[in-house]
């Protein structure tokens, strides 16, 4: 993966609140395999070719820590960065931005896979 960050624009949905219309904690977590999955497009790439070869990346590490409530129909950036690529796993870091002021952040660690859950190395193509 050559891109260092990438950002994309997430308006938040009515169903991603909770009752008080503030998005719901673990939808954060949705929002950053977006930018996993955006990221990676970036690159002319998708992640739907690469499971076709028989490849996954699943999450074995999450984090997200909160500092303000993002709320319905507020249009947030998340901006997605690559912290590192290893022989199996990569480590994304996010920002939650909206305007300009950063609400959440978090870290994430994939690993590839085959269809058999064992883990593989990742492509030379991905690790760039």
């Amino acid at each position: 993966m050559t891109a260092a960050s990438h950002d994309v624009q997430i308006r938040v949905r009515y169903q991603e609140t909770d009752g008080q219309q503030r998005v719901h904690h673990a939808n954060y977590f949705t929002y950053f395999e977006i930018g996993r999955t955006e990221m990676l497009r970036s690159t002319g790439a998708t992640y739907k070719a690469f499971e076709e070869a028989g490849l996954m990346l699943v999450v074995s590490e999450a984090t997200c820590r909160y500092r303000e409530a993002a709320a319905y129909d507020d249009l947030l950036t998340l901006r997605t960065t690559l912290e590192a690529v290893g022989g199996a796993s990569i480590t994304h870091a996010y920002e939650i931005i909206r305007d300009g002021r950063i609400l959440a952040t978090g870290r994430t660690v994939v690993v590839c896979v085959d269809r058999d859950g064992r883990v593989r190395r990742l492509p030379d193509w991905l690790r760039g």
